[in-house]
Formats: C-alpha cells, sequence, structure tokens
C-alpha cells in the first residue's frame, strides 16, 4: 500500500516537469490555450464595452450638471424653464439622432470630398446579420451622450427669455444635422476607419471635443444671442452693464462638481478601451486642467472685481475641463497646467467683454464652451507630445506650425458652419414661429407663463 502510494506520487511529480508534461499533454496545452486566449480576448473586448458603457451613464448625468449651473445662474422665476430645457435636450436628441443624426455622422459617405454620411436609422448600422451587436450599441450611446451635450449647451446663452416651442425646434435641427455634419468630418473614422472625413484626412485632432462638442455648442449660442438681443434690464441706457445675479449659488456650484465627475467619462472614456490603461493618464490630465482653470480665474476675478467671485471661479474650472477635451490624450500633465490655466484667464476676461459688446450671456456659456473649445483645439498644435498618445509634435516640442495651422483650419470650419447654421436658423425663427417670449413674460418669468409651474412655488 505505501509502496503504490509513494509511485502515485512520484508519478505526479514528473508530470509537472516541464519535459513530461509537453510530451504527455502538448495537444491538450495547444488546445487550453487557443481556448484560453479567445476566453481572454471575448472578456476584454466585453470589458471595454463596459467601459465605454459606464463612460456614457457618466456624461449622461452631466444633463443634470448643465441643469443645476444654469438654473443657479439664472433668475429663480426661469427655474423650470431651464431644467425643461435640459430634460428636452436629451428627449428629442435621443430620438433624433438615432432617427437621422448618427448615420449622418458615421454612415457611409454621400459626400465624399468632405465624408458626410446619409441620413437614415441608426438601427442597421448596429446590428450584426439582424441581430443587435452590444459592442455597435456601446458605441452608440456613448455618441448620443455627446450630440446632447452639445445641444445642451445653447440652453444657457439664451436663458431666460426665449420661447419654448423654438428651443424644441432648435434641440431638433442640431441634434439631427448640425452637430452631425460637423461631427462627420472630424469624427467619422471612429466607426469605420476607412470612412474618414475631410478633417481626419487633414491630421486635426480633437480627441474627445473641444471644437466637435463644446465650440459647435458654444457658437451656435453665441448667433442665438446676438438674434435673441439681451434680457430686459440687462443693459442701462448710457451703455453700462446692470448686474443680473444668478439666484442659487449652491445649485450652481453642484452642477460644476457634476459637470467635473461627468468629464471622467467624457475625456477618459474617449480612449474606448482599457488597454494600456491611458485612460488613467487622461483623466490626471483632464483633472489638473480644471484645478488650475479655477485657480486662475480667482486670481484674475480678484484683480478686476477686488473679491473673488464664486460665479467666475465655477466657468473657470469648467474652462479648463473644456480647454483640455481636445488635447487630452496628446499631452503631458504640466502641459494640461499650462492651457487649463489659460484657459482660466481667458474665461474671466471674455465674460468682460461680452458685456462691454452688449451680447448678453446669463450663465458664460460663449466664453467657456466657444473661446475656450477654440483655445483647447488650438493647444494641440503647441503643446502636444509625442510621448503622449503618439502622435504629431506640437510647437513647442519641436514640431513646427504644422499641426497649430491644421487645427486653426478645423476650428475655423468649426465656427464658420456652427455659428452661420445658428444665425440663419434663429432669423428664420424670429420671423416665423418667434424665437422670443412677451416682454410681460420675461417679467413675470417664464415658469408660470410657459410652463404654468414655479420652482419655488411658496415664494410666488
Amino acid at each position: 500500500m505505501k509502496r503504490r502510494t509513494y509511485l502515485l506520487i512520484l508519478y505526479g511529480f514528473l508530470a509537472q516537469m516541464p519535459l513530461f508534461a509537453e510530451e504527455a499533454s502538448a495537444p491538450v496545452q495547444q488546445v487550453a490555450e487557443s481556448a484560453s486566449k479567445a476566453s481572454v480576448d471575448a472578456l476584454l473586448s466585453d470589458t471595454n464595452a463596459l467601459w465605454l458603457c459606464v463612460a456614457a451613464f457618466l456624461v449622461f448625468f452631466m444633463q443634470a450638471g448643465f441643469a443645476y449651473v444654469e438654473a443657479g445662474f439664472t433668475r429663480s422665476k426661469n427655474t423650470v424653464n431651464i431644467l425643461m430645457k435640459n430634460v428636452t435636450d436629451f428627449l428629442f436628441g435621443t430620438v433624433v439622432f438615432w432617427l437621422v443624426g448618427f448615420a449622418i455622422m458615421f454612415g457611409p459617405h454621400i459626400i465624399d470630398s468632405f465624408g458626410i454620411g446619409k441620413p437614415g436609422l441608426a438601427t442597421s448600422m448596429l446590428e450584426i446579420d439582424g441581430k443587435p451587436s452590444g459592442h455597435k450599441m456601446s458605441f452608440f450611446i456613448f455618441q448620443l451622450v455627446f450630440c446632447a451635450t452639445a445641444a445642451t449647451i445653447v440652453s444657457g446663452a439664451m436663458a431666460e427669455r426665449t420661447k419654448f416651442i423654438s428651443y424644441i425646434l432648435y434641440s431638433i435641427i442640431v441634434s439631427a444635422l448640425i452637430y452631425p455634419v460637423f461631427g462627420s468630418l472630424a469624427w467619422s473614422n471612429l466607426w469605420n476607419p476607412e470612412n474618414a472625413g475631410f478633417l481626419v484626412k487633414l491630421g486635426f485632432i480633437d480627441f474627445a471635443g473641444s471644437t466637435v462638442v463644446h465650440s459647435i455648442g458654444g457658437w451656435i449660442g453665441l448667433a442665438g444671442a446676438i438674434v435673441l438681443g439681451p434680457r430686459i434690464g440687462k443693459f442701462k441706457e448710457n451703455g453700462a452693464t446692470n448686474p443680473i445675479l444668478g439666484h442659487n449659488m449652491s445649485m450652481s456650484t453642484l452642477g460644476v462638481f457634476i459637470l467635473w465627475l461627468g468629464w471622467f467619462g467624457f475625456n477618459p472614456g474617449s480612449t474606448g478601451v482599457i488597454t494600456g490603461a491611458t485612460f488613467a493618464t487622461v483623466a490626471v490630465v483632464t483633472n489638473m486642467a480644471a484645478a488650475m482653470g479655477g485657480i486662475t480665474a480667482m486670481m484674475v476675478s480678484w484683480i478686476l472685481f477686488r473679491r473673488p467671485d464664486v460665479s467666475m471661479v465655477l466657468n473657470g474650472i469648467l474652462a479648463g475641463l473644456v480647454a483640455i477635451t481636445a488635447p487630452c490624450y496628446n499631452v503631458g500633465v504640466g502641459s494640461a497646467a499650462l492651457i487649463g490655466g489659460i484657459a482660466g484667464i481667458l474665461v474671466v476676461l471674455f465674460v468682460v467683454l461680452m458685456d462691454l459688446i452688449h451680447i448678453d450671456d446669463p450663465v458664460g456659456a460663449v466664453p467657456v464652451h466657444g473661446f475656450c473649445g477654440l483655445w483647447g483645439t488650438l493647444s494641440v498644435g503647441l503643446f502636444a507630445d509625442p510621448n503622449y498618445g503618439g502622435g504629431p509634435a506640437g510647437l513647442f516640442f519641436g514640431g513646427g506650425f504644422k499641426q497649430l495651422g491644421i487645427q486653426a483650419i478645423g476650428a475655423g470650419m468649426a465656427f464658420v458652419w456652427a455659428f452661420g447654421c445658428g444665425l440663419l436658423m434663429f432669423t428664420l425663427m424670429k420671423y416665423t414661429i418667434g424665437l422670443r417670449v412677451t416682454v410681460d413674460e420675461e417679467l413675470e418669468g417664464l415658469d408660470i407663463l410657459e410652463h404654468g409651474n414655479s420652482a419655488y412655488p411658496e415664494q410666488s
């Protein structure tokens, strides 16, 4: 009995030795290794899809952030109206982007020279042999929440004086046409690498959307603010600015923190994969830019207004986040600090400039998303480091002016397209269905007369 036990132990020991194991089970090992690799590849693919969905859920929550920032920056009598607009953007944006926008942005090109897709239902693009593809669906939901973000930026720039029905029509148009058309120029290759749009072929870099998302929304908002005109009482007869303070800075501060959290889906999520953990680098870079944007905005507002203005600090944080969105994959942490810090300075200066030229933007959407989105896009041409992302070098890293020129072309095209479409769209609305509420509605507040409700009924 003991002898048999010893023989079994010896056999087990020998079977573990490489020579014996290889001779005894080489075919079995090959099958096991092949099955194991397939399982690992499948698990990695599913994990990437999961990461993209989680990132999309974070970006979706940014709708709440925008709602709170804008509601807090405006007067209490218009709170329900602001909340309704942010809800509306996602309601109509979801349906319209599925019906039309996604296919224009990522579908087969019908205008090959620019890379614009054919309008149509997204369903067929999200299936394989008639069955839904979870991996394609993860890409769709991620792109959908980006579209909604671009649309909702405009509600802040046009706050407190825009007819709700006109805003619904705007939301449909931007989700169906304005955003997807420009997106197809810069991002259509994300769906099919062979389906590259004009700016992709040119070498334009906008990793997560400083221009594609934020500047597009900012420039449309600028057009809307111009066509609408300022709120009653914003500017005095002698040209001086009459500050109209927001009603709830606690709400706005919470909104900014929600947006900051959402940006960790916005930028790191744009990697699309967990391989190499590059999303972590993008997260650190993103966070640094936000912090520096808040710091420099605080300092500049302290110098200009002799006190640290909380609204400027909050917009400075957002400015840093918007600016780093384009270069976040291609710059280091030190460069991100400079990019965000400059954005914090710019946002304060452009808020002041907007008042000087009598363009009324209640929440600072145009300085934050338009001008700081422009700065972030150009910063790629200055700070791009080949050690980050493996792309071209910017001016300050030995790459010359080439990439800066490409970035300027892309940003310029975005301004012409979005601002031009915005002016046309809002002007047509103004002289057809109407764009601005009546004087009585504006003075009374949009909540009661547009929605029959109040955010603070005990104060009514």
